[in-house]
């Protein structure tokens, strides 16, 4: 039996379910037994680099060099045992399982450690980019804005569609009851944005038809660090009376193995297919000297050093930081966000803030806040209001690029202001009556107010707003009924 075969694929299924499982029943209230930003936390690149950028120590350092010290242990097991990107890589991979070939695509390698380099310079410059192309970030995008909604939805139509033509009421109705205060009961949202972040991870699994883990070799940045710390590590591969007839070579999925079978200890995920390939039972690993049997591949320290030579940028860091200092938003963001250039810094793009907002009218960014702010949440009123009694957003961001806060915090955030277009606006345009924003407003005080004034004999109320009680929810510019276009709008601060 392949045991460590067998080991690896159930580690990978139990990880790739509870990650999955943690996004999908993050909700309003927030409740189960893992924290959201669980798998974020054991993430050095994003604890690391945005630890660095903003010049900072997140609560997840202390994790994530633990997973730093466990990979000079084991290698590379979280890439091969543990990260939902690498499984989902591995199931798109399966159609072409069998023609691996035997092109090794060396120099491809180093495109993941340029980009780690990138990455790390950006940091020291003020600059978090590592969000881009980190695995993790970009598995949880996915499941959270595209999956989760794609696969509600369509259980959800399935279901209906077979009690109303089939008439399939009773046990199978009770059923469908039960999924939806279950699984099913998560509120399917529209998310901005979501065909884009879609064709961006089909990119990746698209990838693995050019070659076998062609994101995992080239371009994981996360990867490239997990490399560093694996080329010294303890467990090590080791052949005995090796007849030399390449199978292993072949089958290797990361192209680790040399042309002399000696093996890239930075670049094996341990994925044991060499152990269980080997027709004369030659290849195992065991724990050893860090000289082992490894072939001399990767990057060295000497060559990423290299890699940052153009290091002269850091001299610019501090500018760059400054410059962007007293950057403004251009939209409003979610309540006790940090300031812009923090914000925008450290936000991962990871879509758990948006995916738990109860009115759907946090979303992802385009261009409106520029180029660097792609992906960010915002605040779209139109769509959905700031829940006044919220804090989810806050509680579930894994880097603190919104803060928590609790209620009374909460309710002193504000978002922005609300500005009343009086010549859109009913009474003040059209004399006629309507107070729905006055209505909604949560502030206590309410800070819309009612100025009335007689027209005509008729006692007309006007809304006006205080500036010093608006916290900018946004209600009254979801609730507003003029049409096209809202006579209340809210202005990011």
């Amino acid at each position: 039996m392949r045991k460590l075969i067998a080991a690896r694929r159930l580690s990978q299924a139990f990880f790739l379910s509870l990650f999955i499982y943690i996004l999908w029943s993050t909700t309003y209230p927030l409740k189960g037994f893992f924290h959201p930003s669980l798998f974020f936390l054991f993430d050095p690149l994003i604890m690391i680099f945005t630890s660095l950028s903003e010049r900072i120590v997140l609560p997840g350092l202390l994790f994530s060099f633990s997973m730093l010290v466990l990979t000079i242990i084991l290698g590379r097991f979280f890439c091969g045992w543990i990260c939902p990107m690498g499984t989902m890589v591995d199931m798109a991979g399966l159609p072409r399982r069998k023609s691996r070939g035997k092109r090794q695509h060396k120099k491809l390698r180093w495109v993941k450690f340029y980009l780690l380099a990138a990455f790390f310079v950006l940091a020291l410059a003020g600059f978090q980019a590592a969000w881009f192309l980190d695995p993790v970030v970009a598995a949880a995008r996915f499941v959270s804005l595209n999956l989760i909604p794609a696969v509600t939805s369509g259980i959800d139509a399935i279901f209906v569609s077979l009690i109303k033509t089939l008439r399939l009421y009773g046990p199978v109705y009770d059923f469908y009851r039960g999924l939806k205060s279950t699984i099913l009961g998560i509120n399917v949202y529209y998310f901005a944005h979501s065909p884009v972040i879609f064709l961006f991870f089909a990119l990746i699994m698209s990838l693995t038809f050019i070659f076998s883990r062609f994101w995992c070799r080239a371009l994981c940045p996360l990867g490239a660090l997990y490399a560093l710390a694996a080329r010294f590590s303890l467990l090590r591969r080791y052949v005995t009376d090796c007849s030399q007839c390449g199978k292993c070579r072949a089958d290797c999925r990361m192209g680790a193995i040399n042309s002399d079978f000696s093996y890239d200890a930075s670049e094996c995920i341990l994925c044991m297919d060499c152990v269980y390939g080997c027709p004369s039972k030659a290849t195992l690993f065991r724990i050893g000297h860090p000289g082992g049997e490894a072939g001399k591949g990767g990057v060295d320290r000497r060559q990423f050093l290299l890699l940052l030579s153009s290091s002269f940028l850091l001299l610019q860091g501090f500018k760059f930081k400054n410059i962007r200092a007293n950057a403004s938003s251009k939209v409003i963001r979610p309540p006790a966000a940090l300031p812009e250039a923090d914000f925008v810094d450290r936000c991962v793009r990871c879509g758990n803030c948006m995916k738990v907002c109860i009115t759907n009218g946090l979303q992802p960014c385009v261009f409106e806040a520029g180029a660097e702010g792609i992906w960010t949440p915002r605040l779209v009123p139109e769509i959905g209001y700031c829940e006044y009694s919220c804090t989810l957003c806050g509680n579930t961001c894994p880097t603190g690029a919104i803060k928590k806060v609790n209620l009374i915090e909460k309710h002193d955030a504000r978002l922005g202001l609300a500005v009343i277009d009086q010549t859109l606006c009913l009474p003040w345009a059209h004399q006629q009556q309507c107070i729905v924003c006055q209505e909604h407003c949560p502030v206590a005080q309410k800070a819309i107010g009612l100025y009335e004034e007689n027209v005509n004999g008729m006692v007309l109320h006007k809304p006006y707003i205080d500036p010093e009680l608006c916290v900018g929810c946004g209600i009254c510019q979801n609730k507003c009924p003029v049409r096209p276009v809202r006579a209340v709008i809210v202005k990011p601060l």
